[in-house]
């Protein structure tokens, strides 16, 4: 219910959140959609984020052993 309410409401949260310019607080920026969202953070400055760093950035999301809060069972 308190989903719907957002602006956000019928989205679907991000499950990959990047932060640019090696900043690793997330500025209140979406912080109910974020809560099982990865996060990237980038050396780059958002101007120079270009394809390649976008790529990176999807690898090693895809490298992630995603456990949405439970315990590794590893």
């Amino acid at each position: 219910m308190f989903s719907d309410s957002l602006w956000t409401g019928g989205q679907p949260d991000p499950d990959l959140l990047i932060r640019t310019a090696g900043e690793y607080r997330v500025s209140n920026y979406l912080l109910w959609q974020i809560s099982y969202a990865e996060i990237h953070v980038s050396d780059l400055h958002w101007p120079d984020f270009d394809e390649a760093a976008l790529e990176q950035a999807i690898r090693d999301f895809a490298g992630r052993n995603r456990r949405f809060g439970s315990l590794d069972n590893a």
